[in-house]
């Protein structure tokens, strides 16, 4: 069976462009400042998620290292790189591709945001009145980041499902 590229041309290469544009705005996302932490008011700490992550390690709160790592840095720029084979390589109905697109539109919706905003929650709520919090532009990044790949991934899902229903309209005709 034809890539997708092939069926959709103009739509892919679109696709294409808009999933290494989220890819930097994710790695922007990452290793940008998210929020700053001001404790007492003059004690001020500023973390983005690649920090978190480093934190949790020497900390070794290993079960939100493995989380947030997992969800919010792995599974991110493996649906990236798999949206990318999907739209662009050959595969058959029922191939690892075509069920792995099916799984990323049915997990992607909950792999990356929802995790980070909990490991945001348990930050704010181990601090308590005891300190303020600062939002910076790498929450933001992150966050569209994470909203164009769900997006995306919804868009290369519809073009599948429109690829199908053009083969079985072809393969009645013929």
């Amino acid at each position: 069976m034809k890539s997708l590229i092939r069926y959709f041309p103009k739509q892919a290469i679109l696709i294409n462009l808009l999933l290494l544009v989220t890819l930097v705005i994710l790695v922007i996302g990452v290793t940008s400042p998210l929020l700053t932490l001001i404790k007492f008011s003059f004690i001020e700490n500023t973390v983005s998620l690649l920090s978190t992550v480093k934190q949790f390690y020497a900390d070794q709160e290993w079960f939100l290292f493995i989380v947030v790592t997992v969800f919010s840095l792995c599974i991110p720029a493996i649906k990236i790189a798999n949206l990318l084979l999907v739209l662009n390589v050959d595969y058959s109905r029922g191939s690892l591709l075509d069920k792995s697109l099916q799984i990323i539109e049915t997990l992607g919706k909950w792999s990356m945001l929802d995790v980070f905003v909990v490991a945001l929650l348990l930050v704010s709520v181990k601090l308590g009145a005891l300190a303020k919090i600062e939002v910076h532009f790498g929450l933001y990044a992150f966050a569209v980041g994470v909203l164009l790949t769900m997006g995306l991934s919804y868009w290369i899902h519809r073009l599948s499902i429109q690829r199908l229903k053009l083969l079985n309209i072809s393969s009645n005709s013929s």
